[in-house]
């Protein structure tokens, strides 16, 4: 059996915000979500993971498709929410949040989401991967609240 390729666009070793430098968010080609937590319910709930590196080429094209998705993701039955994010190198990372599996596969049925999905094998995407998985606990941290608790506690 063949090894599958490896989806890695930093050796396993490297933290991708040791250097600043060497990685840098391009904002222009993350979703509207940059900085944004997706708010979801109370597990369980489905994340699809969508990690992907993308080919060179036009960034502007790429973009109004993975906006025009991520909208119309946003109107499906059983949506939840997403995170997105892309490196300067084409690496990129999509956790979008689905209430059951049903919805999922609703949604990679949808037929503007079949043409896009070609479209990014045909001209986007050097390789990707998708993984499903079921959130059974979930929990958060904001340094805002954090701040805030010594005012709250008097």
């Amino acid at each position: 059996m063949l090894a599958e390729p490896t989806l890695s666009c930093s050796p396993p070793h490297q933290v991708p915000f040791a250097n600043a430098g060497e990685v840098l968010w391009n904002i222009a080609s993350m979703s509207s979500h940059f900085g944004v937590l997706a708010a979801t319910p109370e597990p369980p709930y489905y994340a699809v993971i969508f990690s992907s590196l993308r080919k060179r080429g036009d960034a502007s094209e790429y973009a109004a498709a993975a906006q025009q998705m991520e909208d119309l993701a946003a109107l499906q039955p059983g949506y939840l929410g997403m995170e997105s994010l892309r490196d300067a190198k084409g690496c990129g990372i999509t956790v979008s949040y689905w209430e059951s599996l049903e919805a999922i596969a609703g949604w990679k049925r949808h037929a503007d989401h079949l043409l896009v999905q070609r479209l990014g094998r045909e001209r986007w995407y050097e390789r990707y991967r998708v993984r499903i998985s079921k959130v059974e606990r979930a929990y958060t941290f904001s340094s805002v609240d954090a701040a805030l608790e010594p005012l709250q506690s008097k």
